[in-house]
């Protein structure tokens, strides 16, 4: 057999060979690609069926295109079309061989990135499972990494497009591909746009498919939510560790040196990427276009579907959160959700959280006060049991920090007076509601309800409906005045003490010249001129120089926060002023009261709902907690002799332990309580016994 014989049956060493020297062996790459046409000419009229020569020469080709660019120019087109016409029928391994030849090619910049895409896109209809996955796979790492460097506006936009019909499809599993697709390159912040949101809006929450219909309304669901896994910060810590064990324990060779490089990079990756500051995103409810539209129109779907009730409730909170997000007007929904509040029904927390994260100022109160009304008739009586109660008393607090003109001053004079139940749990959620309304509109409680006034008591004003309160400076702003000045007469004193402490040097120098003595100023005078300097600052804090009336602190701060950058110091100064201003002018507690306002978020969080006061002894974290902290500097288990050495001469008790069963029966049936069962059994055969004996 001859050398190009042998060259042409091993295609690896052929392709070996033109890669290192394409122009020698142009003929017999010549010879295998219209080998390869050949080959592909016969396997169209037989597509079914599995072909390893036609595998052997796509991926040879496939190797080495690049160097023959005239001569493979039509080959990405060719497997294109085997592709496109046989995309079903084909046999899978011939599909995953051309596909990886395409990817391959796509990776030299022999294929546009649009053709292979829009292509891929139409093969997730293929009912192979396995084949999906690798498809979908390709397509986010794809457009990730043509978006890595700079964002290709025009072809994002045209996939996007795309996107849009592939939604629509016909296959409800090429539908849930695509939405799967496009939710994870949001996820990733590739197609972190608005387009991307509102596609999945309009066609995903209104699809035909069950599937695709839930991803979608999920996607609105769980944007808000922490991507980052807590395990995935240890495992660089743990490998690196690992790595240099290993290496230090056994035979250096050049594979774990390598090894541990890698180690290290990943490390000092990881390590970097923790370091980086964190990017924040608006959640995917903010960037829809017409969110008055989609409630609604969810809306009518809800009503209208017979679907189960878990996808019932996912309408329920997506609609909840456009309410509440975007202060839209569907008075609808309340009647609607007040059928599910009752304490039997399944997942009902979560209905009162939906009734809570659609509330919001600008609802009149006479639309959402039946909606309280039942709660408080179904929740908040006395044929309930405690937890019910309290669950209830939770959800109308949550309601009406979002909209405090729900509540009229008859129900409000009925829920306070729970303040006194026998229940713990009831009592402090009446007490919360009541502290939320000295906070919000205190003219509701009754006077000895409102607490003693305070700084802060005093500044609330009473809300209307619809009023809105145009801030001009940041509440509680006024203290960062009082600071400035310290600081200014802080830097006055300094240097007059530096300018004395000149002065008098040179005084001593003149003094020790004539009679070498040093006047000394007591610790008494320097007491008596500090005390002086701070009635003085006192006094002109009170009135100017020119005896006119002290400036207004609010003003002096609106002029302050006009040319000054507050830094995070300066806002925990404000926050601790608000706090001292709720506190003044009312006995000190054991905790001092905090705004809930300030750690309110957008959406309302189950567990404030939920959250019951128990004891916390009977809680099982606890309960873990006292036992290892029990367990700290405790002796060792074992040997009740405290003995040191395991191997000296064992107790009787010890040895007793490691003897046969059959030496220890007589002692262990001994010890063995009777029943009392048992007991009566053997009185009445020793009775019987000793009537027979007489």
């Amino acid at each position: 057999m001859g050398k190009g014989t042998q060259l042409v049956m091993n295609l690896p060493h052929l392709q070996n060979l033109i890669k290192k020297d394409p122009v020698s062996y142009k003929d017999e790459f010549i010879q295998q690609y219209s080998h390869f046409e050949n080959t592909l000419d016969i396997f169209k009229f037989s597509p079914e069926k599995a072909d390893k020569n036609l595998e052997d020469s796509v991926m040879f080709v496939a190797q080495v295109a690049q160097l023959y660019p005239d001569i493979c120019k039509n080959f990405p087109q060719q497997l294109i079309d085997i592709l496109k016409t046989f995309s079903i029928n084909l046999d899978p391994t011939i599909r995953n061989t051309l596909c990886k030849a395409l990817i391959l090619m796509r990776n030299k910049n022999l294929i546009p990135a649009l053709q292979l895409l829009e292509l891929f896109f139409q093969l997730l209809r293929c009912p192979d499972k396995n084949f999906r996955e690798f498809v979908r796979n390709h397509i986010i790492t794809d457009i990730k990494n043509i978006n890595a460097k700079g964002k290709d506006m025009k072809l994002n936009s045209t996939l996007q497009n795309f996107m849009y019909t592939m939604l629509n499809d016909s296959n409800p599993k090429c539908a849930k591909m695509s939405a799967d697709i496009m939710i994870e390159l949001y996820k990733k912040n590739i197609w972190n746009d608005a387009k991307t949101v509102n596609v999945l809006a309009n066609v995903g929450c209104f699809s035909k498919v069950t599937k695709v219909l839930v991803v979608s309304l999920r996607f609105f669901l769980g944007a808000d939510e922490q991507k980052e896994e807590s395990d995935s910060d240890s495992e660089p810590e743990t490998d690196i560790r690992n790595a240099l064990l290993v290496n230090k324990v056994n035979k250096k060779t050049k594979k774990r040196m390598k090894q541990l490089e890698q180690a290290k990079k990943q490390y000092k990756k990881a390590k970097k990427k923790k370091s980086a500051a964190p990017s924040f995103n608006f959640s995917a409810l903010h960037l829809i276009h017409n969110p008055q539209g989609m409630a609604e129109n969810l809306f009518k779907q809800l009503q209208s579907s017979n679907e189960r009730f878990e996808l019932k409730l996912l309408h329920l909170d997506v609609i909840s959160r456009l309410v509440g997000v975007h202060d839209l007007f569907l008075f609808s929904f309340y009647p609607y959700i007040t059928r599910f509040l009752n304490p039997h029904q399944r997942q009902v927390t979560r209905i009162l959280q939906f009734a809570a994260q659609s509330a919001h100022e600008l609802i009149p109160g006479d639309i959402f006060e039946p909606v309280l009304k039942t709660i408080v008739n179904n929740f908040v009586t006395e044929r309930n049991s405690s937890d019910v109660m309290a669950i209830g008393l939770n959800a109308i607090r949550e309601i009406c920090a979002r909209c405090p003109l729900a509540m009229t001053e008859d129900m409000l004079s009925d829920l306070v007076m729970y303040k006194t139940y026998k229940q713990k749990s009831v009592m402090m959620a009446a007490r919360s509601l009541i502290m939320l309304y000295r906070e919000q509109i205190p003219a509701l409680l009754h006077k000895k309800e409102r607490g003693r006034p305070t700084e802060a008591s005093v500044e609330v004003k009473s809300k209307e409906y619809g009023k809105v309160v145009a801030m001009d400076t940041i509440p509680g702003a006024d203290v960062l005045v009082k600071t400035t000045k310290k600081a200014k007469l802080d830097e006055a004193q300094d240097s007059e003490e530096d300018n004395e402490g000149d002065s008098s040097e040179w005084e001593d120098d003149e003094d020790s010249d004539e009679d070498g003595w040093v006047d000394v100023q007591h610790d008494n005078e320097d007491a008596g001129s500090e005390d002086e300097e701070s009635e003085k600052i006192e006094e002109e804090e009170e009135e100017n120089e020119d005896g006119e009336t002290p400036v207004d602190p609010k003003e002096a701060a609106k002029e302050l926060l006009l040319t000054k950058i507050l830094s995070d110091e300066d806002f925990k100064a404000i926050d601790v002023n608000n706090v001292k201003k709720s506190v003044t002018g009312a006995r000190k507690r054991k905790h001092e009261p905090t705004t809930e306002s300030s750690d309110r978020g957008e959406f309302v969080k189950l567990d404030s709902i939920e959250m019951i006061y128990k004891k916390r002894r009977n809680d099982k974290a606890s309960r873990l907690e006292s036992v290892q902290s029990g367990r700290v500097d405790r002796e060792k288990y074992g040997y009740k002799d405290n003995r040191k050495n395991i191997h000296c001469s064992r107790t009787n008790r010890e040895k007793t332990k490691k003897k046969n069963f059959l030496m220890m029966r007589h002692k262990a049936r001994g010890k063995v309580k009777k029943s009392f069962r048992d007991k009566q059994i053997a009185l009445r055969n020793h009775l019987t016994k000793q009537k027979k004996m007489r």
